[in-house]
């Protein structure tokens, strides 16, 4: 035997040992990595309520079951917040319906015209009442998004009328009338579509239903005086940061992604405002909408952009009176109707310091229940088997099933425990 296939036996039998060991390795890696990431060891649970122990809470849990049992995403994704929130923001829904509405145009008074669809139930209500949701989508939202038509198609059939405010400038193909956009906290539009919905359906029964940053408006618009809260059985507000004035610091940080988040809706936000940037810059001068134009495209956060830009839509002095002003935490106390507050422990962008402002509130208010589910995401929440989500999701029916308890509870009881504000006393018969 030659010194060369002496060196080639005595090195080829380890080769494969040494290849195996190193594939071994990587193959662990990988599968740590997707473990970590997917989060696929974290257990399935039924929300973290809390709330008092009140008949009417009581109540509400008995009849909407999906607030105490398990729920359950599917099982090699939907345990991660991530993917959760990017399904949500890249495709919506699965098999999203395409209810029919009617759009109503509503002229106020700075000039603005603000713009609702409006969808009439698809059947009696299970009550016989006259029940309307009145809904507000999430940042930059409007009712052609795929996760408000789902919904909207889901309520219809249970026998809802469904009113879903446009943000202001969020429809690509709806010129703005005047030099102001939706903003952080402005209730204005939000109120005219409830104000036309009282007028028009003077029996109605109201429904209020906040998406994210449509939570925070629905929350600060009850708040604001009790006028609002009249005619309302209801709130439920889906995913809201509630403060952002404390949201801004931890927008900026990595944990989570948040910072890349932020990126994200910053760059739709940026696209939003230049679409319209000739009615909004309109009367301004050249030197400040070039300062202005500047601003906005060196922008890599929300903050900057609500500073050097939305801020100014209301004359707010500064970015911290902006978010002082237009967060519902410094209003949502004053709100006297039943709330569900619902959250989620994964969600990417709402930190979990802010859950503290719905913690205490349910724990000092006695109609108040907040609901924390262990996933979902930033308004995910969908629910399968293994792989394939369902078409409709655990929020949609969570919201729906609160809905008619309420509807439920407000039937049967006598009228001098009226959830409203429009109360008949009780008189105690003597024997």
């Amino acid at each position: 035997m030659s010194v060369h296939e002496s060196d080639v036996s005595t090195i080829s039998p380890e080769m494969p040992l040494m290849f195996d060991g190193m594939k071994l390795a990587a193959v662990a890696t990988v599968l740590y990595i997707i473990v970590r990431c997917l989060n696929l060891k974290s257990p399935t649970a039924a929300p973290d309520l809390i709330y008092q122990d009140t008949p009417l809470n009581r109540f509400l849990l008995k009849s909407c079951p999906q607030l105490t049992k398990e729920y359950i995403p599917p099982l090699l994704w939907g345990k991660s917040g991530h993917l959760q929130t990017a399904l949500y923001g890249k495709l919506g829904r699965v098999s999203s319906p395409h209810p029919k509405g009617i759009r109503k145009y509503l002229p106020m008074q700075d000039g603005a015209t603000a713009t609702f669809d409006l969808f009439e139930p698809l059947g009696d209500h299970r009550t016989g009442d006259d029940v309307t949701m009145v809904i507000c989508p999430g940042i930059g939202n409007h009712s052609e998004k795929h996760y408000i038509r789902t919904f909207v198609d889901y309520a219809q059939k249970d026998g809802y009328r469904c009113a879903v405010l446009n943000h202001l400038g969020a429809l690509p193909n709806i010129e703005l009338t005047s030099p102001r956009m939706f903003t952080y906290g402005c209730t204005w539009e939000f109120s005219a579509m409830v104000g036309y919905i009282k007028r028009t359906y003077p029996q109605t029964h109201l429904i209020v239903v906040g998406f994210s940053l449509g939570g925070n408006i629905v929350c600060k618009f009850l708040g604001e005086n009790r006028t609002n809260q009249e005619r309302v059985l209801c709130c439920v507000s889906v995913c809201q940061g509630y403060s952002a004035l404390r949201a801004q610091e931890t927008f900026l940080q990595w944990d989570q992604f948040r910072r890349f988040y932020n990126f994200l809706m910053a760059d739709n936000m940026k696209k939003i405002i230049l679409s319209h940037r000739h009615s909004l810059f309109r009367g301004s001068s050249v030197k400040m909408i070039d300062a202005d134009f500047s601003r906005l495209y060196t922008a890599t956060s929300l903050m900057q952009i609500d500073d050097n830009i939305m801020r100014k839509f209301h004359g707010h002095s500064s970015l911290k009176e902006y978010y002082e002003k237009e967060s519902c935490v410094n209003y949502i106390h004053n709100v006297n109707v039943p709330l569900l507050l619902v959250n989620t422990a994964d969600d990417p962008l709402v930190h979990d310091s802010l859950l503290a402002i719905p913690r205490t509130l349910a724990a000092k208010k006695p109609d108040v229940i907040f609901a924390l589910t262990l996933h979902g995401g930033h308004l995910g929440f969908f629910e399968g088997d293994v792989l394939f989500p369902q078409p409709l999701t655990w929020m949609d029916k969570v919201i729906v099933g609160y809905a008619n308890a309420m509807c439920q509870w407000e039937k049967q009881k006598p009228p001098c425990q009226s959830v409203g504000l429009s109360t008949i006393p009780c008189v105690q018969e003597k024997d």
